[in-house]
């Protein structure tokens, strides 16, 4: 190998014609490892790739292994540890070296793999480019037992060009990642921007990003009261949508995310709770926290099996796809604000028609079978008596016509939120004590829902707390409106409670759809406090 300045400067420049040639670091290395053997006269080479993440290596190319490093489809190169690899973890390998006693030809020699053909030693390159590190490279040749200082220099020169050309390649590849990643991610953009159910934006969301991404799960949690509630998780190709509750403190970097408002990242071992749950175990994961309104109103949850997944790089991707997320969810909210609204506003117009239509004719037809009933007196008693069970069913009729007219636009909000459910809080039985901090218009349809939702609160307080006395306490300030129901009656466990029981569902589905937050709070023996908070 022995050379002149001249002939190494010619190799150095052919090498390098070569590793230019291509971006693909794979047919890059096959091309140059050849090359640099003719240019150089070695005989033999191999390549290791490391990953540092996963303290793993690959050997990714070689040239003209001997029988006895190439047999079983060549696993000397692919198995164990040698002194080169340990060096190179212990970052000690800064230089071209020469490799006296190899493990791996030693072993192949012990073992009687097969024949060296006369390589006994090797010479090993670090494959380095400015603080970043990427592999060895290793040549050889039969009866070879010592590399010059020269021969050093020259190898450590090209180990010096092919560590410049992976991070070439590392750079270009993780720029086209990127390119491609933002394509998944318009693509998961126009796939979420159609959907207006809320109820079914977790599961719409974890299936769109797991189908795209290479993670091994997505989940999606929602803070509901002091628990953190898990909506959907996708994995192996299929979504769960069973709710679960669990404590923040038992899933630390969700709850931490959601608390702060920061991606939160976790490694094996921690959020153990969560592998009974559906989510599989896990090397590497992280928390993105969901933002709409000012505030944190969910979190995503994605997990890897790979340790070197989640790095800075990739956060601004997920930062991109909890916007998305949390652009999902405000549109649907206004989408379902304005059906609510437009159901409204269609009760209200049927409950006017109906008053003054049939409510009119069904009271003008009361007043007509008094008005005969009076005439014909006693002159014809059959005739009384029918024209008395007419006004009796008219009556009757009109009745419930007056009721469903006040389910379809209650009776009272005209008159403002409290009066209306301290009025239907007594129609239960109840003593309602009435509280409003503040003065403001609320939305129609957010008095509404306020409304339904403080209707069936009281429905809970009359058959489920053992008491007959509930406050209601509205506070309305320029940016929030927060209505609350309390008791200290009888109170449940959250825990214990199904998420349908008590009306607990319905109430929450209807504050959501709207665009509001609900929370219920309650031990046992010590009541039961209901919120509702409107963003204005």
């Amino acid at each position: 190998m022995s050379r002149t300045h001249a002939e190494e400067l010619v190799a150095l420049k052919e090498i390098a014609g070569t590793l230019n040639v291509s971006n693909d670091m794979y047919d890059m290395l096959h091309t140059v490892l050849p090359k640099l053997l003719e240019v150089t006269g070695l005989r033999t080479g191999w390549i290791f790739l490391m990953d540092e993440a996963e303290q793993t290596y690959q050997c990714v190319a070689d040239a003209q292994l001997p029988p006895a490093l190439s047999w079983g489809e060549k696993t000397p190169m692919c198995e164990g540890s040698c002194w080169c690899v340990n060096k190179f973890w212990d970052r000690r390998l800064h230089h071209a070296v020469n490799i006296i006693n190899c493990k791996r030809i030693e072993d192949a020699m012990e073992y009687k793999w097969g024949d060296t053909e006369g390589i006994y030693h090797h010479a090993t390159v670090p494959l380095k480019a400015g603080e970043e590190w990427f592999g060895l490279l290793n040549v050889a040749t039969p009866g070879k037992t010592h590399f010059s200082e020269e021969e050093l220099a020259l190898l450590e020169s090209v180990g010096y060009q092919i560590g410049t050309a992976l991070k070439r390649t590392s750079l270009y590849h993780a720029e086209q990642n990127r390119a491609e990643r933002y394509v998944k991610l318009g693509e998961i953009g126009r796939e979420l921007g159609i959907v207006t159910d809320l109820h079914k934006v977790p599961a719409e969301v974890v299936e769109a990003i797991g189908r795209r991404f290479p993670w091994t799960s997505v989940s999606f949690f929602i803070p509901e009261q002091d628990q953190l509630s898990l909506r959907a998780v996708y994995r192996d190709e299929q979504v769960a949508t069973k709710w679960r509750t669990f404590s923040p403190t038992a899933i630390e970097p969700i709850g931490e995310a959601i608390r702060t408002g920061q991606m939160v990242k976790a490694s094996a071992g921690e959020c153990g709770t969560l592998h009974d749950q559906g989510i599989p175990r896990f090397r590497q994961a992280i928390a993105v926290p969901i933002r709409s309104r000012m505030e944190v109103t969910g979190a995503l949850f994605l997990t890897s099996a790979r340790a070197a997944d989640f790095d800075e790089k990739d956060q601004e991707i997920l930062q991109s796809l909890a916007d998305h997320v949390s652009i999902t969810m405000e549109n649907a909210r206004l989408y379902q604000q304005r059906r609510e609204l437009t159901k409204l506003e269609e009760r209200n117009r049927l409950a006017r028609d109906l008053h003054d239509s049939v409510c009119q004719n069904l009271f003008s037809l009361t007043l007509m079978a008094r008005g005969m009933e009076a005439l014909l007196d006693k002159t014809d008693p059959m005739a009384v008596q029918s024209l008395r069970e007419m006004q009796k069913l008219t009556e009757d009729s009109l009745k419930e016509m007056r009721s469903l007219i006040w389910q379809l636009r209650p009776e009272g909000l005209e008159q403002g939120l409290l009066t209306a459910l301290q009025q239907y809080g007594e129609k239960l039985g109840l003593a309602v004590q009435e509280k409003l901090e503040g003065v403001s218009q609320l939305p129609r349809y957010m008095e509404e829902t306020l409304f339904r939702i403080g209707q069936e609160a009281l429905n809970n307080v009359s058959k489920h707390a053992g008491v007959k006395n509930a406050r209601i306490c509205l506070k309305v300030t320029e940016r929030q409106a927060l209505l609350e129901i309390c008791d200290e009656g009888a109170g449940f466990s959250w825990g214990e409670a199904k998420p349908d029981s008590l009306g607990m569902l319905s109430m929450r589905e209807r504050a959501e759809s709207a665009g509001g937050l609900f929370k219920i709070d309650s031990q046992p023996g010590k009541g039961t406090n209901i919120s509702v908070l409107f963003h204005l």
